[in-house]
């Protein structure tokens, strides 16, 4: 099937579900969309279980795409720049502790409970799995998804110290997360050690180059977007910005999404404000918002499709909800210890922590890691397990945030973004 008749299926079916789920299911889109794409799968597993094998060619066409590298090399860098944009940075300037605390400290922290626990858990079950593996587990799924996250944030009226929290965090803790898993991922695969001062050189060069380089890409794109007052010429610089930006972090060997979430964060602050008009600043936020909403469509459908073409059997489903709260369990102790550290400098709401850790929401980013692991037994038994986690805290923690901040945090009625004033400036 030629490329062009692969998208134009997938835009069709992701069309149609949007359809049915705003006309009939009434699920936050992220959430409905999956539910969607997660019962067609179910559907005709069924079908051809009775005979009629639609199964195959629906394998076959989702077989012909690579799900981790069309996530990581195409899409994320779009979604990561819709998502920054919206971010207003002085609220971000004000939890930088807390975000930097939990992005680094609380991802390492929740990497190891992770893959201790979930190693001693599997043993006991009689279902052991080498422990290299179990922390390589654990570093896919400890750093929350921005794209998970922020799609569901955007529904949840939580106070805004608390929703710059989760969402600054989701924003930069995937730059820790991939360090840390591509660390663990060499030695389980390649054998050996690895000393600090390597990773420690990995983590300054992915990490904090990439923050270098995207301010250096973001001010050249501002400088540029002064000089014109089109929004279709400023809107196509910072399409370059990011298609351009993420293709030359990766070539230069920092992190990709980091340098898009710090360009992103300068142009929707300083360059929002200095370098655009209020036409401009309108299309602008209008088309990445089209961006944003259609590839969270795209996203969340192909979630729920990948169920037909993963490796799956009983004991798979077994040991992905034992994975469940040991993911949890983990998130909780690791956030818990990295907010009462930080309780000596800043103020947190009384279940601040019991937010954070049910916020803190897994996606397709997971599963584009755990997909890029070499073929082996542990890598079938790693993708089933993180795609169980992952579609768990969609559907259940995604359903249910709203209503866990509502009832364990006062409604301030605020939202993440910015607010049409200019004390930003």
């Amino acid at each position: 099937m030629s490329i062009f008749n692969v998208v134009a299926v997938f835009i069709t079916l992701v069309a149609l579900a949007a359809w049915v789920n705003y006309r009939y299911i009434k699920l936050p889109s992220t959430i409905g969309l999956m539910l969607i794409g997660l019962a067609l799968s179910l559907g005709l597993i069924g079908l051809s279980a009775i005979g009629v094998d639609i199964k195959s060619p629906a394998e076959q066409f989702l077989g012909s795409i690579n799900f981790g590298e069309t996530l990581m090399r195409g899409m994320l860098s779009f979604l990561l720049f819709a998502g920054a944009l919206r971010i207003n940075f002085q609220d971000l300037k004000q939890e930088k502790f807390s975000i930097t605390s939990l992005a680094t400290v609380g991802v390492a922290a929740s990497t190891f409970l992770v893959g201790t626990a979930l190693y001693y858990a599997l043993k006991v079950v009689e279902m052991p799995l080498a422990y290299g593996y179990c922390l390589v587990f654990g570093a896919l799924i400890s750093p929350t998804d921005p794209v998970a996250v922020l799609a569901i944030l955007r529904t949840v009226h939580a106070p805004k110290n608390l929703a710059t929290r989760i969402a600054g965090e989701s924003l930069f803790n995937d730059g820790v997360g991939v360090v840390v898993f591509t660390v663990l991922l060499g030695i389980v695969t390649h054998g050996g050690s690895v000393e600090a001062g390597h990773v420690i050189l990995l983590f300054v060069r992915e990490a904090l180059g990439a923050i270098v380089f995207g301010l250096i890409i973001g001010y050249l794109a501002f400088i540029l977007l002064k000089e014109v007052d089109n929004y279709t010429v400023e809107i196509l610089l910072t399409l370059a910005l990011v298609a351009g930006g993420y293709a030359l972090a990766s070539e230069l060997g920092v992190s990709g999404p980091i340098a898009i979430v710090v360009a992103g964060l300068l142009i929707g602050n300083h360059g929002r404000w200095h370098a655009m008009s209020e036409e401009t600043r309108v299309n602008l936020d209008m088309f990445w918002e089209l961006i944003d909403e259609f590839l969270n469509a795209v996203l969340f459908v192909w979630i729920g499709l990948e169920i037909l073409i993963l490796p799956f059997t009983w004991t798979h489903l077994i040991v992905g909800l034992i994975a469940i709260p040991v993911a949890l369990g983990s998130r909780f102790i690791s956030v818990f210890g990295v907010i009462n550290v930080l309780r000596f400098k800043r103020e947190f709401t009384r279940h601040a922590v019991k937010v954070l850790t049910w916020g803190g929401l897994r996606g397709g980013l997971a599963i584009a890691m755990a997909l890029s692991i070499s073929q082996s037994e542990a890598r079938n038994l790693i993708v089933a397990i993180t795609y169980v986690v992952v579609v768990f805290s969609i559907l259940v923690q995604g359903l249910t945030i709203k209503r866990v901040v509502k009832d364990l945090v006062p409604d301030q009625g605020t939202t993440i973004g910015h607010e049409e004033s200019t004390d930003i400036q």
